[in-house]
């Protein structure tokens, strides 16, 4: 069996916590709740770590750099 990565685990739980939680509540869209907390962050540290370079930037996350300023953009991402 393939051992899960630290961040697999970080959203398993999270997930699993919210679905506890609901308490037979309807549930938001889940993966686009779980896409939103993810790539907001990841794309805000890329970016300081690539000194704010979108291109360099873009290469890091192996998307092109129109796609990075889109998301940048939807996040309000400065």
């Amino acid at each position: 069996m393939i051992k899960e990565n630290e961040i697999a685990c970080c959203v398993r739980k999270a997930v699993e916590n919210y679905l506890k939680d609901l308490d037979g509540e309807k549930p938001h869209p889940i993966h686009d709740m779980v896409m939103r907390s993810v790539e907001k962050p990841l794309i805000e540290l890329v970016l300081k770590y690539a000194e704010d370079n979108q291109t360099r930037a873009a290469e890091l996350l192996g998307i092109n750099r129109n796609t990075l300023r889109s998301k940048m953009k939807q996040y309000q991402i400065k």
